[in-house]
């Protein structure tokens, strides 16, 4: 899923101090919804088992509600559509979606309101980007596994057919549309296209980085508990920031600096404020750990109210306690004993 934006710190104040005063203000949320979880591709290294399809009325309604209870304490919503694929549900997501634009249009101070969504591109053409954008979803990451050759091999569609043709030329027509939204795309790397990736991220500067609302982020393909990672070869972890440092180099010659994104040193599942809503109403925090019954901390109520078990919550947390950065840049990853002083933190929340 597309992290949010790390906050640019303020002038005397710590990383962990200026992260800690965003992560825990009340007047800010981060909800990360699964419109479905259900998926059209079948993509070699993926860890989801889409056994829950598309979000039920009942579902959406309750999320509209939870919206509405707190947005007179916001100052700030974000919005990220994750799936399965959200453009599978498009119709939750502009339900959703055209539920907040009204409610923020109807109030006198309306709150900031910010949306992306991550998408395997298939369906996104760019008549479907300007009615997304026109509902405050301007920032969508798309997967590219390399050059057609090797990312059919890896990101295919359920019928086993290629998929980069398509959403190279999606990516085309978006990047000749006006639409005001930007485009992460994130190149994944692996032993196999290791070789390729010179020329192919040269193709990509020269194709879409002219353009500044394109963006490219360098990820290393990982082992996440798919059903292939027996078998799936990845780059050793030692290597991987050299790697990617040498490509970035790559992508920022002769274009914008900016145009290489930087992942957040602070993991969204570390917030209090940012919660995952699944398509069936569990709450969780991560949306790697899908398949981790500790990942579910409770449930969104018909009223939208959220019923939250502050003892699986914890967990989620215990880096803002022990100031571990490792456990806030992955919670999931660096699970842990929890020291009592980590209550003190959940008893924040409310």
């Amino acid at each position: 899923m597309s992290e949010p934006i790390a906050l640019q710190r303020e002038a005397g104040t710590s990383l962990l101090q200026q992260e800690m005063m965003t992560a825990f203000c009340s007047d800010s949320l981060h909800l990360i919804l699964l419109p479905t979880e259900r998926c059209n591709f079948r993509c070699a290294y993926c860890y989801e088992d889409f056994a829950i399809g598309r979000m039920r009325p009942e579902t959406v309604l309750a999320v509209k509600r939870l919206i509405d209870r707190r947005l007179d304490d916001l100052r700030s919503l974000s919005v990220s559509w994750f799936g399965g694929e959200p453009m599978l549900a498009r119709g939750v997501v502009e339900d959703i979606s055209e539920h907040i634009v009204q409610a923020r249009a109807e109030r006198p101070n309306p709150f900031h309101y910010v949306a992306d969504m991550t998408t395997n591109g298939y369906l996104l053409d760019n008549i479907r980007v300007e009615r997304l954008a026109d509902l405050g979803i301007r920032l969508f990451q798309i997967s590219l596994d390399g050059p057609e050759a090797l990312h059919d091999r890896t990101r295919l569609r359920a019928d086993k057919k290629g998929t980069f043709a398509k959403i190279w030329h999606n990516l085309l027509a978006i990047r000749d549309a006006n639409a005001p939204a930007d485009v992460l795309l994130r190149v994944h790397l692996t032993p196999d296209n290791l070789s390729v990736m010179p020329e192919f991220l040269t193709r990509v500067r020269e194709t879409f980085l002219w353009d500044r609302r394109f963006k490219v982020l360098l990820k290393a393909v990982e082992h996440l508990g798919g059903p292939n990672d027996a078998t799936m070869e990845i780059l050793p972890m030692d290597a991987q920031e050299r790697i990617i440092g040498e490509l970035e180099r790559i992508v920022r010659d002769g274009v914008d600096p900016d145009a290489v994104f930087s992942t957040p040193e602070i993991c969204y599942a570390s917030r209090p404020n940012s919660l995952v809503i699944r398509a069936d109403g569990r709450v969780g925090k991560c949306t790697v750990a899908l398949a981790d019954d500790r990942n579910t901390l409770g449930q969104l109520l018909p009223d939208g109210s959220l019923q939250i078990d502050q003892t699986r919550l914890r967990p989620w947390l215990h880096g803002w306690a022990s100031g571990d950065l490792e456990a806030l840049a992955c919670p999931y990853s660096s699970f842990v004993t929890q020291p009592e002083s980590a209550n003190s933190i959940s008893a924040a929340m409310g």
